[in-house]
């Protein structure tokens, strides 16, 4: 039967409602939206017009598939992240705005310095680690002027997306992309990139937390991108371990942290003796999210 577009989105709300989904007026548009190719503007022009009866059954499969746990996102392919549209499917983790953050954060150090020497943003060489999506990468390469951007992910379908957002976002001349487990496939040393910094966030969840967390979660989203092992701090050992010799003179690390791990990985990072300057920078819920540090000169043997 054909149907009022309106009709349709209470229906949908209301279904999704009962299946428990957190958003489910804001899925409901969402999923209209992508199925009729329409903004949102043009959604409330529409509001009134009878859909026909091919389209609102396909609408209907969209609303069951919703309700049984898929992520609006993995539905429509789309999430957007610091004003910019990104692919997304079932090889990468949504980006959250929560991320924005280690992105704001990385574009203010680098106009800071650039403010301090009186000189041009560009020339700055930045590994973005754990890059799933690329939204980190794309990002600063959409918001900076002449930086270079590596993007590097244990995952080949996480690079194959980040690639297609490089390319839609109009950056990929100024991306290059491994496929890498952390620094592993990463030359070091003088035949190697040394970087002014490296941006990450890394898998951070607990793994005995991953059976709790929300279905659409656990039951959709890659595992590999979430597990941080059993107190979810593995991925930062390893990286505060190796990061030293990536990074250029005076050249950051920032990490994107779980909102109760700023003082355990700011402990691993003092620890390690190679950091100085470490703060923890907060998100816009007030929670803390970001850890940053400048790497110490190595000391020159006599």
């Amino acid at each position: 039967m054909s149907l009022i577009i309106k009709e349709l989105m209470q229906i949908g709300e209301s279904a999704l409602e009962k299946a428990g989904c957190m958003d489910p007026r804001i899925d409901t548009e969402l999923i209209i939206r992508f199925l009729l190719s329409i903004n949102k503007q043009q959604l409330y022009i529409k509001w009134g017009e009878v859909l026909d009866e091919k389209s609102c059954e396909e609408y209907f499969k969209l609303i069951d598939i919703r309700a049984a746990g898929m992520p609006v996102q993995y539905i429509t392919g789309e999430q957007e992240f610091m004003g910019i549209p990104f692919k997304v499917n079932k090889d990468v983790l949504i980006p959250r705005q929560d991320t924005e953050t280690i992105v704001e954060e990385v574009i203010s150090e680098i106009k800071s310095r650039s403010e301090q020497r009186k000189a041009p943003m560009g020339g700055y060489q930045i590994l973005d680690l754990c890059c799933g999506s690329g939204a980190i990468g794309v990002s600063l390469c959409k918001y900076l002027t002449n930086i270079k951007v590596t993007a590097a992910d244990i995952s080949a379908g996480a690079i194959a997306v980040a690639k297609e957002n490089a390319e839609s976002a109009g950056v990929s001349k100024s991306m290059k992309f491994v496929e890498s487990d952390l620094f592993r496939l990463l030359k070091k040393g003088i035949s190697g990139t040394k970087y002014h910094i490296v941006a990450s966030n890394p898998p951070y969840i607990e793994r005995n937390i991953i059976p709790e967390l929300q279905r659409e979660i656990r039951e959709h989203e890659p595992i590999i991108a979430l597990d941080g092992g059993e107190d979810g701090l593995d991925f930062y050992r390893r990286i505060i371990k190796d990061a030293p010799d990536y990074l250029k003179q005076e050249g950051m690390l920032f990490l994107e942290i779980g909102y109760d791990q700023g003082e355990s990985v700011s402990s691993l990072i003092d620890q390690s003796g190679r950091f100085s300057d470490i703060n923890i920078l907060k998100d816009l819920a007030g929670h803390d999210r970001v850890i940053k540090a400048k790497v110490k000169a190595k000391v020159k043997a006599k």
